[in-house]
């Protein structure tokens, strides 16, 4: 340790070559960092969801839910099943113990659910999924005074656009209700033609699909045939025949049923500042910033709200951004408030340059900081800018004791290279001493269980790093 401090101390090219390395890492870092509200999080649990159409609540749990609950215990590596069974959908949820192999307890939750003979013929195919975490951004609320088909049709529209602006690539339309063409038939019209509700029906089903119908060679080469009769519309379901007669006339479905195309029946609504609406959600996929999305949507909403019909508007709510955005200037007013109270402070007591000097050992250590977040696989969010605030006002006492004990020791020798050397050295040790407590009591939290540690554990590495090279910075860069 005296070899090293004395030799910086005597290579002044070498102690600001370092500095410059760090500060211009972190510098060329800080632009491509993932921006997120919250750190990636991989779930240990997995979902298997099972729909059985038009069953109640109780016979969901009966027929489904417990057969699969029943299959899965004893299953290794899980920690606790629950279930939920609603009005023709039931949900079983596998949360696996912390280390767990997921993909294998995948494989085995699918293997198992497979087993199942006894479900009811109705049931459709299970649902068995790892649960994944989407970085949700923002979401637009699309309100007004409309109908659910202008207003769902606006709702594609902005979503379409969105998804072609540059660095965004996963938007979804929420709170619609999906399309739906019902036919209600008459039963007197059934009667009075001599067909039953299953005529209808098998008449539906046969003329509405596309079909394959082979492929005829020739000398240009293949050419592939195909029926296509799939209905998309009400007046394509009318004009459906149910009976061809031998004088030519056809007996058409609109002849015997209304055909109304319209939406899901549904008891809920969206409403928007007391308006219906619609929501489009903003999603950050792989290393896009939170950041620059909801700037890019911000302006383009700005924009294509001169485009809305009259009486229609485009609101940016749930921003995560924002949240983020709040919490990185509060790390910034913090940092500029803390660096200008300590060389005030330090500058009463201790020559200005040397205050300067002790000073910058806060900018110094951020930087390092950052410069080493993407090796670590780390981002730019709301829990390292906590860590980041937590921090500031620890990792420049380091450089305040050495600072002071340096300025001590030049005044009672008066030479300035030995003064900087002893000073360094005879505090050295409780310094280094002090810093491995601080890092030794943040180590812990690397420890914690479960997706809430993984969450905190950004914190102690944070904060181990920025006290590392705050350590270094004070014993070999700012002697």
């Amino acid at each position: 340790m005296r070899t090293a401090i004395a030799w910086f101390a005597r290579n002044p090219v070498a102690a600001n070559l370092a500095m410059v390395v760090i500060v211009v890492s972190g510098l060329v870092t800080l632009p491509t960092i993932r921006q997120e509200l919250i750190p990636d999080l991989e779930l240990d649990i997995i979902t298997i969801s099972i729909v059985y159409p038009g069953a109640s609540p109780q016979e969901v749990e009966q027929s489904i839910t417990l057969r699969v609950e029943e299959e899965l215990q004893g299953l290794q590596g899980v920690k606790k099943i629950s279930s939920n069974s609603g009005e023709s959908l039931s949900i079983v949820t596998v949360e696996l113990l912390a280390g767990e192999n997921v993909q294998r307890r995948l494989d085995d939750v699918r293997s198992a659910v497979d087993s199942i003979d006894t479900f009811p013929d109705d049931v459709e195919e299970p649902q068995i999924k790892q649960v994944e975490e989407r970085r949700r951004v923002l979401q637009i609320a699309i309100s007004g005074e409309a109908d659910d088909w202008t207003l769902k049709r606006l709702g594609q529209q902005v979503r379409d656009e969105i998804a072609s602006l540059p660095r965004i690539t996963d938007v979804e339309l929420g709170s619609t209700l999906p399309y739906e063409i019902s036919i209600e038939v008459s039963e007197a019209a059934l009667r009075r033609y001599g067909l039953t509700f299953d005529d209808v029906s098998r008449a539906v089903a046969r003329s509405s699909m596309d079909l394959p119908a082979g492929s005829v060679k020739t000398s240009s080469g293949e050419i592939m045939l195909r029926a296509k009769g799939q209905a998309y519309r009400a007046r394509d379901f009318e004009r459906i025949p149910l009976v061809l007669r031998p004088d030519g006339t056809r007996l058409e479905v609109r002849h015997v049923a209304t055909v109304i195309d319209g939406f899901e029946e549904s008891d809920q609504r969206v409403r928007f500042d007391g308006a219906p609406a619609v929501t489009v959600q903003v999603y950050r996929v792989g290393k896009q910033r939170s950041l620059e999305v909801s700037r890019t949507v911000a302006d383009y909403l700005e924009e294509a709200q001169h485009r809305m019909p009259e009486g229609i508007a485009l609101t940016i709510w749930d921003d995560d951004a924002r949240v983020l955005r709040d919490r990185l200037d509060t790390l910034l007013r913090t940092a500029r408030g803390g660096f200008v109270l300590v060389v005030l402070s330090l500058a009463f007591f201790l020559r200005l340059r040397l205050a300067m000097w002790v000073s910058l050992g806060i900018p110094i250590s951020f930087l390092g900081a950052i410069a080493l977040m993407p090796p670590l696989d780390m981002s730019i969010n709301f829990v390292s800018l906590l860590a980041f605030i937590v921090v500031l006002g620890v990792v420049v006492d380091d450089a305040i004791v050495v600072g002071e004990s340096v300025h001590t020791e030049q005044e009672r020798t008066g030479d300035k290279l030995g003064g900087a050397v002893a000073g360094t050295l005879r505090i050295s040790v409780p310094v280094i001493f002090g810093v491995l407590t601080t890092i030794a009591a943040f180590t812990l939290m690397l420890f914690l269980p479960g997706p809430m540690g993984r969450i905190s554990r950004v914190v102690p590495v944070v904060v181990i790093c920025c006290l590392v090279l705050s350590l270094f910075e004070s014993m070999f860069i700012l002697p």
